[in-house]
Order: C-alpha cells, then structure tokens, then sequence
C-alpha cells in the first residue's frame, strides 16, 4: 500500500463518485476504479458499495476512512516538520563557551538575536576551558565553540577570529600597584617588568599555547623572568584567587568588571601584541543547519562590533 493509494481512496469516499473524484484527483475514472479495487485486494474487504448513482462505504471502509485521514494527516505534519528541519528552523544546537567568552557582551547578544530568529531550535549550552570545549567539538558532542586562544587545533576543525580586545591586569584592590580607589587619578599602566616582581596566576593546560603562553613568551623575550604562584582551568578561578590576593593575572577588557569590590585592574603598559582574540570554533563538514545558521549570525555580528 502506497500513499497515492491512501489519498485516491480519501478523494473517493469524500465524493462518493469515482468520476467526481478521478476529476478533483486529475486522473481518468477507469484508472481510479482499478486502483481502489486493488486496495480492497490487498486489505481483503470491501470498502465501497457501487450503485448507479456513485458509491457509499461499507463499516470496513468507514473504518479505514478513519486510519486513512489519520495517516495522510501524521504524514503531512511529518512533511512539515522536515521541511523546518531543512530551514534549519528546529532541532537541537549545542554551543561550548569559556566564562571569559561568555563574559563578553558579545556572547548574549548572539545568543539573544539567535533565539528571535529560530525559536523552534533547543539551545543546550556548556561551559568548560578551551581544552575541553576543542575536544567535545572534535569528538561531535558540541556544534560550535566560542574561546579566546586557541590551545589545539585539531584536523577537521575551524577556527575563526571574531573579534579582539585587549587585555588588563587583575590584581587585589589593596595592592600596591592598584590605581586610587577613588578614582581621582587615572590608573597608570603597569610595565610587564612590574608584573614579573609579582606572584602571576595561569589559566590555562600546562605546556599548551594559548593567551597566558603568550604572556610568558613575551616575559622571555623581554628577558623577564616571571613568577607563576597558580595555573587554573578557569578564567572564574583565576579572579577568585586574585581576590583572595594569592597573585595578580592577565584577563581581557570585557572581564574587568568582575568582582570589582576586591579587584582592582589597570592597562599592561609594554604588552606589545598580547591581546584576547574572541574565537568560534567549528567543525569544517558540520551539516547541523542552525549550527550553521548560529556561525553566520556571529560572523554579521562580529562585523558590526568590529565596524562600531
């Protein structure tokens, strides 16, 4: 049994004519008779009584009348809901982000503007570090990823830069490097000289590149010896330990609200190239359309901040 079989019957028990319903079906009538003949062949009952003037159903064909609609019914809704898919307006899209990603205004924007334009998709969101979010994309358990520094690159990943700022230097809001609390004066950039006295806390996998690599590769080259007291996972961790005046760290512009009763932050006077690059990570064959959908939103958006 065919689906053209289900409809021809459908249009037939809706007329009650076979010449009515060979019409609205734009088929001849002899072709139609011997289709539903065959239907009731195949189901092994009749479904219509013939009499001059059309047809009637029996209680079998009133019966199947009902599981007919039904069926035509679920399958256009299937139809329908395909085709959504196709649109890539539902489904399910799962996005991994840093805190210090997700602290960027940048990163609600996105998901705000996202959520307008395709209501139907599920939005399953993850934090981790960037070693974890690089492998979950790698292993297909995330669809795309929003980091600062890269710290693996896969094959079959893509990375793009959406966006830079600079970075900042946390450290407790008593320290002796800390700008005036009440804001008299200008907090004066701190040289990467300074920074190097202190005890410095890492965010970041040892032994992987990324922004705090960076740091120490520009210490060196400088030849500064820097003093690392910590290396966390989490970009939240290292501002918890600043605040609780265990060392003074590195974060981007957008995280320098962050605990602003405890933390004090000021330019890095001598930080060269040493910026935070906002990155989205992707799987170079991803054929999850709001996936795609998503990295065509960042990118117009990255466009626009970059512009402003």
């Amino acid at each position: 049994m065919d689906i053209r079989a289900l409809r021809y019957f459908v249009a037939v028990a809706g007329t009650g004519h076979m010449t009515r319903a060979a019409e609205q079906l734009g088929i001849q009538q002899p072709p139609l008779s011997l289709q539903i003949k065959a239907l009731e062949r195949e189901l092994g009952v009749l479904l219509f009584k013939r009499h001059p003037r059309g047809v009637a159903l029996t209680d079998a064909g009133r019966l199947f009348q009902a599981e007919a609609l039904r069926m035509l019914q679920d399958m256009e809704a299937m139809k329908q809901r395909m085709a959504r898919v196709a649109q890539g307006q539902t489904g399910t899209l799962a996005v991994g982000f840093t805190s210090s990603a997700a602290a960027h205004r940048f990163m609600p924007e996105a998901l705000r503007a996202f959520r307008r334009a395709h209501p139907g998709v599920e939005l399953q969101l993850r934090e981790d570090n960037a070693a974890e979010l690089t492998e979950a994309l790698a292993a297909g358990r995330l669809h795309c990823g929003l980091l600062r520094v890269p710290v693996a690159r896969p094959e079959g990943l893509v990375f793009e830069t959406l966006l830079r700022e600079p970075v900042w230097v946390a450290m407790p809001s008593d320290h002796r490097f800390a700008p005036p609390a009440n804001g008299k004066k200008p907090a004066k950039p701190l040289p990467l000289s300074k920074l190097c006295e202190e005890g410095i806390i890492l965010v970041r996998r040892p032994g992987a590149p990324g922004l705090y690599a960076e740091l120490l590769a520009l210490c060196h080259a400088q030849g500064l010896r820097p003093r690392v007291v910590a290396e966390v996972d989490r970009m939240m961790t290292n501002l918890n330990l600043v605040a609780a005046g265990v060392g003074l760290s590195v974060v981007p512009t957008s995280m320098t609200g962050v605990h602003a009763h405890a933390i004090a932050y000021t330019r890095l006077a001598d930080g060269g190239q040493l910026d935070a690059p906002l990155t989205l990570v992707s799987r170079a064959d991803e054929d999850n359309l709001p996936a795609r959908h998503f990295a065509a939103l960042l990118r117009g958006l990255a466009e626009g901040n970059a512009a402003a």
